[in-house]
């Protein structure tokens, strides 16, 4: 017999078997032609990151999917990986270059460059290692980079197969900017922030008759200027007209009149717009069509020219005047103070507003007129809209869908091109010659909107490999394009260019399409849905087949967890200090299906007295039997079992039954509780008592006793993985690695509904007894004697099983009958019809529980007529308070109720 420590050392254990299960080679599966395999894909991590507990959500439950379709003889295969996070990581190795007091353009591109694959070589791996303490099967020969070769060129090929079709273009469009990062960002890399700013009222003057622009005629009456509101008056010095709505009253002579853009004196035009909200500020807005997307909107629809006056940096630029230089929030500062001497600004006013983030260094974005690459998106999302509507892919849970398709609907061109050199570089080439013409125009201090690039004329060649010549006009003088690509352009790739895409290799013809997706729902947009598009025009399949989306972990309050509140819990020390298993099923059994979490550090308490059950009940096992053997079929058939036999696999099937269930439809924390309460609740709490002593028993129940543990340690293991394969292994018989076991199967001739209903009684019977025993204060050590009167249809299996009422409630003398009067001094118990007469004459002294219950009515007497009286006073009730009336008046209803039921003990036991 191999010896069970009597404490469960979780970090000693972890080690040895996740070191075994990678050395055997147990994450990696074969291809089978005559099975279908199971496909998931891992999120991948960014290169810079540390395990934190959405990680650990996110992968426990692929984990959990993984292992179950392991064990149920399914080639599961988990590709693992990372993504390079092009500004992520820039950032991490600019900050330690800064450090140095130096920039990357010190360096320079390819120094730069080799800087970071340094970091990533030291530091990219730490992520891996931690998901390994987690448990993670993924089948690390097959791990990923989003930079590697391989996905390297199936981004180039993903690239110029959208270009050659027309799907991708370049222009110059307003684009979310991060003057920080120095970069564009895509809608969905942008997080808005409800905060407290400012609404500026600024004065425009009309323009006089016979006025020039440079000599503004505004005398300070009201009738002489139109006020406009904004919050970023720093962008005025780029406007191009003040818009109203047509249907303002308010403005209507005014439309076609000119006005004089203060300090500026530029002449504006007024214009009316349907988009305008006549309800915000004056009803009046100033229109700068390079800082403001629906102002851009506007100028398109008015052929208004444009006028940049940033630069990438966030200063202004020579067409700000003389505040060229300044930065975009001093200049607010100095132009403002300009305006109040001038008497052009009326009043400011709080203003509660959302402000778009970066995403990674969290630097206000600036909308901001660039030239970018963008990809055309009506035409990729229609195929990926269709597939979700016919139920080719499905979302759990089903609410998913709708926000989906909505998105999906509406979606925008994507803009792809990112101002940073991590990453995958453009396989585009300029030609210097052709490309200055273009940028002669795009330097004006005008521009015409909008501005899409004629690819012929500025001389742009698309192209894997750099052309010898510019196909227009002959110029060697060619460049690469300096910008890389959204770092989400190598991420909807995924699924396929893991699997070898663009290659026609083995493991793509068999694990593709993949089978799940799991991941949260902050990143449906960013990722999830471009995947659809991706998988469908590049392979012509679906990349998954479900989509399970997964709610964001909170603390306790409800508070999504972050580094600056200090509500964080790092998985790291829950390891540490519960072990792995006790993370992994805490986490899960909080798990609602697609709901947020809500963790504290005291919910891992649950896990880790779970693992401690598993453990002692376990080493109990073992100690009394020796080993988990398989009994002898010929002995496991039905006529041999009693009746907690027959309870307790019943109910094992039952609850391997609806395990399946629930894992079907990615109901986790279901599945979980289930085996929680089975393992705990009905073999440890019931069936371990109801056949101890051990050895007393026959073979048949021994072996039942073993048939169920190790049937449970089966159908927890995808859910705690470690304690599972040990005392699994713990037997001696037992060889290999629980892992690739099979999967407890339902035995539908083990399905006892009578069973279950017979020992639901005996159950709540002997529940009960130890009720009434709590009650009334019966020492363990004392017998009671018990009169049951029951229907005819219980006799038999309360005689048949009384001799658990004995062993387990502390019954002496039993008597069982149909329709027995109540002998005296007893106290009642009824069970579904059945009345127990538990006899407390012996058990305790009738006089002292006398003078205790009476003593007790007393007191409660006293306390019930202190609080009925406050509680009458009108004084009371109308000073008081509500929450101080509201508790004395449940003191109240408990007093009462505990009165009514001392008494009735009075009267039915004691007979006063």
């Amino acid at each position: 017999m191999n010896e069970i420590p009597k404490i469960y050392d979780s970090k000693q254990v972890e080690e040895k078997w996740y070191k075994i299960w990678e050395e055997k080679g147990f994450f990696q599966p074969k291809i089978d032609l005559s099975k279908k395999p199971f496909t998931v894909v891992i999120p991948p991590p960014n290169v810079t990151g540390i395990l934190h507990i959405g990680h650990a959500l996110n992968n426990i439950l692929q984990d959990i999917l993984i292992r179950w379709q392991r064990m149920n003889g399914v080639p599961a295969l988990w590709v693992p990986g990372t993504d390079h996070a092009g500004i992520a990581t820039q950032n991490v190795v600019e900050e330690k270059l800064r450090q140095k007091n130096l920039k990357r353009q010190d360096l320079g591109r390819e120094k730069f460059l080799e800087e970071i694959w340094q970091w990533k070589t030291r530091h990219g791996g730490t992520i891996i290692e931690q998901l390994k303490k987690l448990g993670c099967s993924c089948d690390w020969s097959r791990e990923r980079f989003t930079l590697d070769q391989g996905l390297s060129q199936a981004v180039q090929q993903a690239f110029i197969h959208l270009y050659n079709k027309g799907l991708i273009y370049r222009g110059s469009f307003i684009v979310n900017w991060c003057p920080r990062c120095q970069t564009a960002l895509s809608n969905e890399e942008v997080q808005h922030e409800d905060k407290q700013g400012n609404l500026y009222y600024i004065r425009y003057p009309f323009k006089s008759v016979g006025q020039s622009s440079s000599q503004p005629a505004w005398t300070g009456r009201s009738a002489d200027y139109v006020t406009v509101a904004t919050t970023r008056p720093e962008t005025m010095l780029g406007d191009t007209a003040v818009a109203v709505n047509p249907k303002d009253k308010r403005y209507k002579k005014f439309i076609g009149k000119k006005l004089i853009l203060p300090v500026i004196n530029k002449e504006l035009e007024i214009i009316a717009d349907q988009m305008v909200d006549p309800e915000f500020g004056t009803g009046a807005v100033k229109i700068t069509p390079c800082h403001d997307p629906n102002d851009y909107e506007i100028s398109l629809r008015h052929c208004l020219k444009g006028v940049v006056v940033m630069n990438p940096d966030g200063t202004m630029n020579s067409n700000a005047g003389k505040y060229q230089g300044m930065d975009r929030f001093g200049c607010r500062e100095v132009l403002l103070a300009d305006l109040k001497e001038k008497g052009l600004v009326e009043k400011v006013k709080l203003h509660q507003h959302s402000i778009g983030h970066c995403y990674r260094c969290h630097t206000m974005i600036e909308p901001f007129f660039s030239e970018q690459w963008f990809v055309k998106m009506k035409q990729l999302a229609q195929p990926a809209i269709q597939v979700v509507k016919q139920a080719k892919i499905k979302f759990y849970p089903g609410r998913w869908t709708k926000v989906y398709l909505n998105w999906m609907d509406n979606i925008k061109d994507w803009c792809i091109s990112r101002q940073i050199w991590w990453g995958h570089r453009l396989p585009v080439w300029f030609c210097r010659d052709c490309y200055q013409k273009y940028l002669s125009r795009r330097l004006a201090k005008e521009i015409d909107l909008p501005l899409q690039i004629s690819d012929k004329q500025a001389g742009i060649i698309v192209s894997q490999t750099k052309p010898s010549k510019c196909p227009k006009c002959g110029s060697v003088n060619l460049k690469q394009d300096e910008d890389v690509l959204d770092t989400w352009f190598s991420s909807w790739l995924w699924p396929f260019s893991t699997l070898g895409w663009p290659n026609d290799t083995e493991d793509l013809k068999y694990f593709y399409p993949t089978s799940v997706l799991v991941t949260g729902y902050e990143i449906i947009f960013f990722w999830v849905a471009r995947m659809i598009m991706a998988g469908i025009e590049f392979t012509g399949r679906i990349p998954f087949e479900q989509i399970y989306i997964h709610g964001i972990v909170r603390d306790k309050t409800g508070t999504k967890m972050s580094k600056s509140l200090g509500n964080v819990v790092d998985p790291l020390d829950i390891i540490k200090e519960f072990g792995t298993d006790s993370l992994r099923f805490s986490i899960i059994s909080s798990v609602a299906a697609g709901q947020d979490v809500f963790l504290s550090k005291e919910r891992f308490i649950v896990g880790r007295n779970f693992s401690n059950k598993i453990w002692n009940a376990a080493r109990f096992i073992l100690i009394n039997i020796g080993s988990l053997k398989q009994a002898d079929p010929k002995l496991f058939s039905k006529t041999s079992f009693n009746l907690a036999d027959k309870w307790i696999l019943s109910r094992l099937n039952k609850t391997v039954k609806l395990v399946n269930g629930s894992l079907k439809n990615y109901r986790f924390s279901e599945a979980a509780n289930v085996i929680y309460e089975f393992f705990w609740h009905e073999f440890c709490d019931w069936y371990l008592e109801l056949v101890k002593p051990l050895d007393s028993k026959p073979e048949i129940t021994r072996a039942v006793l073993c048939h169920v543990l190790e049937a449970s340690m089966r159908l927890l293991h995808p859910f705690m993985p470690f304690i599972t394969e040990e005392v699994w292994r713990k037997f001696s018989d037992q060889q290999g690695s629980i892992m690739t076991a099979s999967w407890p199967e339902v035995n539908r001739g083990l399905l006892d509904d009578k069973a279950e209903a017979d020992m639901g009684i005996i159950i709540d019977e002997i529940t009960g007894l130890r009720n009434i025993r709590a009650e009334w204060n019966i020492p363990p050590s004392k017998k009671v004697d018990l009169v049951i009167s029951t229907p005819v249809k219980y006799q038999s299996v309360l005689k048949n099983n009384s001799s658990w009422f004995k062993d387990l409630a502390g019954v002496g003398n039993l008597k069982i009958a149909a329709k027995i009067g109540r002998p005296d001094n007893t106290v009642t118990v009824v069970v579904k019809g059945i009345e127990n007469y538990v006899v407390l004459k012996g058990a305790i002294d009738l006089k002292k529980e006398k003078k205790r219950l009476s003593k007790q009515i007393e007191e409660f007497n006293g306390r019930l007529n202190r609080i009925q009286g406050k509680l009458k006073n009108k004084s009371f009730i109308s000073k008081a308070p509500k929450e101080i009336v509201k508790k004395q008046k449940l003191q109240e209803k408990d007093l009462s109720a505990r009165l009514k039921i001392i008494k009735q003990h009075l009267s039915e036991v004691i007979g006063e």
